[in-house]
C-alpha cells in the first residue's frame, strides 16, 4: 500500500513553503496531490521522492 505524505511533511522533506508547492503545481512542475477525503489531499511517497531524485540530476 502506498503510504501518502500530506502538506507539511511535503515541506519539509523538499524545503519548500506552501506557496511555492502550488505555484509550482500550477506551473506543472511539481507533483499533484490527491484527494484523501473531502477536505484533504496528500501526495504519494513514491512521487516525491522521484520529483526529489530528478531534481538531483537537474
Amino acid at each position: 500500500m502506498e503510504r501518502h505524505l500530506r502538506r507539511q511533511a511535503v515541506e519539509e522533506i523538499t524545503g519548500l513553503s506552501r506557496s511555492t508547492l502550488y505555484a509550482m503545481i500550477s506551473e506543472g512542475t511539481f507533483p499533484r496531490p490527491v484527494k484523501l477525503g473531502k477536505r484533504a489531499v496528500g501526495w504519494s511517497e513514491s512521487s516525491i521522492q522521484t520529483w526529489l531524485s530528478q531534481r538531483e540530476t537537474a
